[in-house]
Formats: C-alpha cells, structure tokens, sequence
C-alpha cells in the first residue's frame, strides 16, 4: 500500500479512541437510526471487542490519523465475498465504514488520505466494486474520488 501522509494502520491501543470517533459520528448524523431512544452505551463494549477481532483479521483495515491527544481521524474498509455475477466478476465488495474527522482536526485532507488508503487495499485486494453509504458533508469526497450514485435502490429491514 502506498504511504499517505499522516494515515497509519490502527493498533490496539487505538481502540478506546476509535469507540470515541464512532460515538461522533453517530451524534453528527442523529436521528432515531443512528441513535435510537432506546439505545444504551452498551454497545461501545461491543464495538471495542469487534474492533479487536478485525485489527487482526485480513478482511479489515482500520485506518487512523493522529491528532495532539488522541486520534484527529479514523476510516474503516472491509471486503466480502458475495456471489459473482456479471456485474461482479469475483464476487468481492469492499465497504467504507465509519470515516469521521474529529472536529477540530476538519478541512486538513485528514478524510482524503484516509479514503486514498483504503482505496489503495481494496485494489490490492482487487474487489470488483466498493460501496458506501456518505453523509452530507462527506458526499464531495467520495464524489472527488470516481464514486456515483448506486443503481440498487437502499433498503433496510431490522428483526
């Protein structure tokens, strides 16, 4: 992978700090999806535990920046093997998951390199395609980078 100034892989002693930036993240796109009433913080031990699991698993990549005190930025990538078809000669999706910036480290190119890192392993990895679902203000980055609207409609169904 190529270096991108700044962007490092995360580390176990990352893990309290990338539970934090996720909770961030969560609090900037609100509403009851993201934040349920019902949710308690329970799931911050769970994310941690997850977070263990992928630092060491070869279907992650858990990229992070580094700020004063702490992590300034934090993107997640993982591929999944799902069925070829014409539309995906190998069958391999790649996903972008939880890039968030803490705010005071914003606008400093902290969000590209981190993206431009996990572009970099998911064309190692040489996945047919890679999805994500932006914000609003995340949307122009992602755009920047060659990704388009997708032609399956998103939909969603909770047990």
């Amino acid at each position: 992978m190529r270096h991108h100034t700044g962007v490092r892989q995360a580390v176990h002693d990352d893990i309290a700090e990338l539970v934090r930036l996720r909770a961030l993240l969560f609090e900037t796109l609100g509403g009851d999806f993201f934040n349920p009433p019902a949710a308690d913080g329970g799931w911050r031990a769970t994310l941690a535990a997850v977070l263990k699991e992928k630092l060491a698993s070869d279907d992650a990549r858990i990229l992070v920046v580094d700020g004063d005190d702490g992590l300034a930025a934090s993107g997640m990538g993982t591929v999944d093997q799902w069925f070829p078809g014409p539309h995906s000669y190998n069958g391999r999706v790649g996903h972008v998951i939880g890039m968030v910036t803490d705010p005071a480290y914003r606008r400093r190119g902290h969000g590209r390199a981190t993206v431009a890192g996990l572009l970099d392993w998911f064309r190692e990895r040489e996945v047919a395609r890679v999805d994500l679902h932006a914000s609003h203000d995340g949307e122009p980055l992602y755009r920047a980078f060659g990704f388009v609207d997708h032609p399956d409609p998103a939909l969603y169904w909770r047990p």
